[in-house]
């Protein structure tokens, strides 16, 4: 099921997003389950504690503590929720991609809009999830999506997943459960006992190091160069990255 949240001090805004949400999941028969907040500091309060949404109605303009200072709290532990920026100007539209929001929606809202909205995101949100593993970390349970995993170590036992953005998760498990989940996929090796790593992002390679698109350094055991260089290129040709 679907969580979403509605955060807007205009309790008319509110109840026009839960009626049109009602009548959303009425007419496509889709499970979403939605909660109200007044106040963003209560919706910050909430999900500091633990609780998750996958999609966010966020208004920016609000006494106190504003949607675009909301959303950079939020972005601090939550990089996957989907959030929607509720506003009556342009204004702040610049703002709004520097935290990753997924759409700048003006007000008011319209069920076309709202419909096309919904159906856009939770279209995106399933193929997401076909391509993303849930592991249990210190934060408690997170959905990964591969395209944003550039690597994996193993430190005294913790996985520490390495994602594109910066964002570090430390996990639970052992990187031969992690490297079963991952090489399915195809775009992931082991160069090391210690490590998985992203074919997508190797920037560089060398007969000792691969280097990270962020610049990471991992070593590569003896004898291991020509199988690792092999996998890069196959990989490389099948997404059309090189051309001779």
């Amino acid at each position: 099921m679907i969580k979403a949240a509605f955060c807007d001090d205009d309790d008319t805004v509110l109840k026009e997003l839960q009626s049109l949400l009602e009548e959303y999941r009425r007419e496509r028969d889709y499970r979403i389950d939605a909660k109200v907040y007044h106040s963003p500091l209560d919706l910050l309060n909430e999900m500091e504690k633990g609780t998750r949404f996958d999609i966010l109605f966020l208004d920016i303009l609000m006494p106190g503590v504003d949607g675009i200072q909301t959303a950079s709290e939020i972005r601090k532990f939550d990089n996957n929720i989907k959030i929607i920026f509720l506003t009556s100007s342009v204004e702040f539209a610049v703002q709004s991609y520097e935290v990753k929001a997924y759409y700048y929606q003006l007000k008011p809202i319209e069920k076309g809009s709202f419909y096309h909205l919904l159906d856009s995101m939770l279209e995106q949100m399933e193929k997401e999830h076909g391509s993303s593993i849930v592991l249990r970390c210190k934060t408690g349970i997170a959905r990964i999506a591969l395209k944003q995993l550039e690597y994996c170590e193993v430190i005294h036992r913790t996985l520490l997943i390495h994602l594109t953005d910066g964002t570090l998760y430390e996990c639970s498990g052992s990187m031969d459960k992690l490297g079963r989940q991952l090489m399915p996929y195809g775009t992931f090796i082991r160069p090391h006992r210690s490590y998985l790593v992203n074919l997508e992002y190797i920037k560089n390679l060398s007969y000792r190091t691969i280097t990270m698109s962020s610049l990471v350094e991992i070593p590569i055991p003896r004898g291991k160069y020509n199988e690792i260089k092999s996998a890069f290129l196959k990989n490389a040709f099948e997404d059309g990255q090189v051309t001779l």
